[in-house]
Order: structure tokens, then sequence, then C-alpha cells
């Protein structure tokens, strides 16, 4: 059995433009709903949405047979969680709060095996490894897993090119909402200032050679995200796409009463 190539960070690592869709409903059916709707890639997120590891298993389970790649967020870059994570067999991480070098570095040994990281041994027991039965998983392992760091605050800014140029992250994703806040404009990621520092950050990540991504839920403004350059744009999410189908719906059939 071999070990499945990480079709995401090849893609990044040819430049292509890849669209994600964020995920929250922590449901595999539906997961699986998206995984044939033609994304590049799915978000399966742990910070903001109620998921845990069984959770997790059962979406990437109902992902798997499709060609969407998943991507899940944790709530925080803990290496324990890292390693449960990985072993249940997540290859791209995207993890929040990340404002120093130091910091990503720190996650980059969490995503590697000794010696060249900290992550524990336990590929029998894995899923990832297929409870190994994956040729030389633990040889192959690290060349296929791929880190996204979310810079999101102040200090991320400050320290945005030493954070996207340490070896073994992938590519910086900037993470609208939070850093409007960061930037006092609570709630307004349009705000002119949010705007430009959005601008500046995508164009530092990109001249230290790595990829930038960002989210978000207006069609015009992804498209000018990916002209800009980005090389994974999430143009929606799930909760919110259904919950203005169903109060539209609910809406025009309320004023036929």
């Amino acid at each position: 059995m071999q070990l499945p190539t990480n079709t995401f960070k090849q893609r990044l690592c040819d430049d292509e433009r890849q669209i994600g869709l964020w995920l929250g409903l922590t449901s595999p059916y539906a997961a699986e709903i998206a995984a044939t709707a033609g994304y590049d890639w799915l978000l399966l997120d742990g910070e903001h949405s109620p998921n845990d590891l069984a959770t997790l298993l059962g979406q990437l389970q109902a992902i798997a047979p499709y060609a969407s790649h998943p991507i899940v967020r944790p709530p925080v870059g803990d290496p324990v969680l890292i390693k449960q994570y990985l072993d249940l067999g997540v290859q791209t991480l995207l993890v929040p709060m990340v404002e120093t070098a130091e910091q990503a570095a720190g996650l980059v040994a969490a995503m590697r095996y000794p010696p060249r990281g900290i992550r524990g041994v336990g590929h029998v027991l894995a899923r990832a490894a297929r409870w190994g039965q994956v040729e030389d998983y633990l040889a192959r392992a690290d060349e296929e897993m791929c880190l996204l760091v979310q810079v999101e605050t102040v200090a991320g800014l400050e320290n945005l090119d030493a954070i996207a140029a340490t070896p073994g992250v992938d590519g910086v994703f900037i993470g609208p909402a939070d850093l409007s806040a960061a930037l006092g404009h609570l709630g307004n990621p349009g705000h002119p200032e949010v705007r430009q520092a959005i601008s500046d950050a995508i164009a530092r990540v990109r001249s230290v050679g790595k990829a930038t991504g960002i989210v978000t839920v207006d069609e015009d403004e992804a498209h000018g995200y990916l002209a800009a350059g980005c090389s994974f744009v999430g143009v929606g999410i799930d909760t919110l796409l259904l919950m203005n189908a169903m109060y539209g719906l609910a809406g025009r059939f309320r004023r036929e009463r």
C-alpha cells in the first residue's frame, strides 16, 4: 500500500491557484456533499466549530474517495493534538494565531518524526499508515506534510517575513476576521486599513517564495485575491451557505402569505 500524495502541497509548489470551502457543520454527510462539488480543498474547522477527533475522522473518511483535499484547522498548535490529527491521516494543517518564527518552527517540528522533529511514533495504531500497511510510511511521511500558518494579529504582521521564511512552512494564511479586530476594526474586514494590511501581507509572503491564502464570502473579493497572487482562497462557508438558502426560501414564502 502506497502513501497518498499530498496533491494540495504539490499544487502549491507548482504555484497553481486552488479554491476551497470552509466546513463547520461537523457532519460526514455534509462533508461528502461538499466533496462532490469540485472544490480543490475543504477546510475542516476545529477552532470555531464543535469538531473533535471522532467527528474529524468521520469527515476525513467521507471525503477520502473524492478529489478534494482535506485541510484541518486545530483549535491551537499543540504538539499532542497535532500528533493525533496526523495519525488520523491529516496531511495538511492550518494552525491559527501564529505570531513568531520560533512558534512556526515548533509547529514544523511537531509535524515531523525524529530526528527532524518531535512527532511521536505510533504508526501501527494509525489510520495514516493504514495500521502499518503503508510501505515506508516512517521514511516518507514527512515529505507529504504541509504546514499552513495563520497570521491574524499585529505581532504576526510584524514578524511576517521571518514566519514565512521559516523552513518547513509551506504557506501563510491571512485571517481577515481576527486581523480586522486586532487593527481596531472589529467586524469590518473591508476597512481600508485592513485591506491595505492584507495586500501588503500577500506581497511580503510571495516575496520569500511562499504561498498565501485567505477566506472570503464575497465572490468579487475572492477573484481579486486570486488575481493578487493568493494560491489558496476559501470562497465560501458551509454554515453560511445553508443558512442563507434556508432563510431565503422561508422569506420568499412568508412574503406570499
